[in-house]
């Protein structure tokens, strides 16, 4: 009887055929796991990223400029969480192409990263709006995640209509092969019942760490499935209301661990061992946390210290500050966007620019005479930390 209800933990395959040979694809059983995941053993560490996260939530509300950190970790997140799909994009070769100027990597892989910032950003607005994070929702972010450039033929915004599979060049020699297309529908129905379930009385970062297994495992959609089940994460937290922006991101931690990570999905679908992925998530949450917080505390204080030095300048700081405000969210930038932005005559944005350059503040990266770019190095050395491509 006690093997009977483990088992209800495990998925069925349904074996079809595909290309002529036999292929066996999973079906997941719906959530919650039953039996129940045993939170006594995640106590402690559920205890310790419930209170990493809390400490950023609380950092977020005291920040100078909020705005300022969502727009650079949307951005590093939108790296990193391509970079995991195989894309070589730096955060530097975003912002170079967000300035309309040439990245140093192939444009489709800068607009796939570009696209993930623009997804993020309209999810956001529509819970921000009310709407509920359904499957609706959930289609319309994939459908702008995969607007431009690769992917933007595999039917954005649709489940899939067809069999996919994870690695191998078919499905019957693949590591892993998600449910059949006609079941599709009715497995993400299932998961937007428990969404919405409030009797499921589970912790917000459990419950995150469920949805996110049970995404990856049905693969709804034809591509962008990895990085939509990482902005999942993040989505859950803020409709949930355990953060109040969009300031918490696991990609880093996932990039680091990604064979880990990998390890666990597998586990879960072949064993129904959730808590061992559940440590591992709570790790990642709890350590994501407190790298982000430390990350503010360090840009704060970059950005106070450059303040001071700025104003000590004198007769010229007025104009300098508003160079450095326009820098904050543009850490790598053009004269001419610079003056545009702010409204200062060019003469005097350059001269502002000149200014930090002599502080130490700013750097010229392209060493050109014409078409010149800067960069706030010590800023971007900030976020850039664990943005380095995939080898």
């Amino acid at each position: 009887m006690a093997q009977d209800t483990e088992n209800k933990r495990l998925g069925k395959y349904s074996v079809t055929t595909f290309g002529g040979e036999t292929v066996r694809a999973f079906l997941p059983p719906a959530l919650p796991p039953f039996p129940p995941v045993q939170l006594d053993k995640l106590h402690l560490l559920l205890e310790q990223a419930n209170q990493a996260t809390g400490r950023l939530d609380g950092l977020a509300s005291v920040l100078p400029d909020l705005s300022l950190f969502i727009y650079a970790y949307v951005r590093k997140e939108a790296v990193l969480s391509s970079q995991i799909e195989g894309t070589q994009s730096s955060l530097s070769d975003l912002l170079l192409f967000e300035n309309e100027a040439a990245p140093g990597v192939p444009l489709e892989d800068v607009q796939e990263v570009s696209n993930y910032v623009a997804a993020l950003n309209y999810g956001m607005e529509r819970i921000k709006e009310g709407f509920p994070l359904s499957l609706r929702l959930i289609c319309e972010i994939h459908d702008v995640l995969l607007s431009h450039g690769r992917g933007s033929d595999k039917q954005p915004g649709e489940f899939r209509r067809s069999q996919n599979w994870i690695r191998g060049t078919r499905p019957g020699n693949a590591f892993f092969v998600p449910p059949p297309p006609d079941k599709v529908r009715e497995l993400m129905g299932e998961l937007e019942l428990f969404l919405h379930d409030e009797r499921q009385e589970l912790p917000h970062l459990i419950r995150a760490g469920l949805v996110h297994v049970q995404f990856e495992t049905i693969h709804p959609f034809l591509d962008g499935n990895g990085r939509l089940g990482r902005l999942l994460i993040t989505f859950l937290l803020c409709t949930s209301g355990a953060l109040k922006d969009p300031i918490l991101y696991l990609s880093l931690f996932f990039k680091a661990n990604r064979q880990s990570y990998y390890d666990h999905l597998t586990q879960v679908r072949l064993t129904g061992d959730w808590e061992s992925w559940l440590e591992f998530f709570l790790r990642g949450v709890r350590d994501t946390a407190e790298q982000a917080v430390s990350a503010a505390r360090r840009m704060i204080a970059m950005l106070e210290a450059d303040r001071k030095n700025i104003e000590a300048l004198g007769r010229p700081a007025a104009s300098v500050l508003r160079i450095h405000e326009y820098t904050k969210t543009r850490p790598l930038f053009s004269i001419r966007g610079a003056r545009e932005a702010t409204g200062l005559s060019y003469p005097t944005a350059a001269g502002a620019v000149e200014h930090m350059r002599n502080l130490g503040i700013l750097q010229e990266i392209t060493g050109k005479q014409r078409d010149r770019l800067y960069a706030y190095g010590e800023y971007l050395a900030i976020l850039n930390e664990g943005t380095e491509p995939l080898g």
